[in-house]
């Protein structure tokens, strides 16, 4: 069973959104219970919290719950239980490397906008924005985990 962490900085917008719209994918895709999905922050600065108000009412009017996630902050232990730690940015991947302590763990570390060729690099966080860049977080999310779906089916054969 593939398992996949997304990780930002506060787990209260990016990585939260990006869990719950990926549960919706997999859901739809007839596959929750062949795929393992969470996410974390790399800061302990919200922790048990639930995800930001301005992203629940925007992931709402898209289609996705969130009200449901409480923030946690990544452990090293999470480097060896997951198949795949996308983070939102390369502050968020540099924080999570420093977890490392193999070159197997290192390897699982990815940019979630890696799998959305094209497109910007990192997912901007939302949290001194607008109503704007809640939905844009959304629509790189939707795009990058439809392809992070075809991936994971390819390559554990779902």
């Amino acid at each position: 069973m593939p398992k996949v962490l997304f990780v930002c900085l506060g787990n209260i917008c990016r990585s939260p959104a990006a869990e719950a719209v990926f549960r919706q994918q997999v859901v739809a895709a007839g596959l929750v219970d062949q795929i393992e999905i969470d996410s974390a922050g790399t800061s302990d600065w919200h922790l048990g919290k639930a995800p930001d108000q301005r992203m629940q009412a925007i992931a709402e009017q898209r289609g996705y719950d969130l009200s449901g996630l409480r923030a946690r902050q990544i452990t090293a232990e999470d480097l060896d239980h997951y198949d795949l730690i996308l983070v939102m940015d390369k502050k968020n991947q540099a924080d999570v490397e420093v977890l490392a302590t193999e070159l197997e763990q290192l390897e699982k570390i990815r940019l979630l906008l890696s799998f959305n060729p094209g497109a910007i690099q990192e997912v901007p966080d939302p949290y001194y924005g607008e109503a704007a860049d809640f939905h844009q977080v959304i629509d790189l999310v939707e795009s990058a985990n439809q392809r992070l779906l075809v991936h994971l089916r390819q390559r554990f054969a779902l």
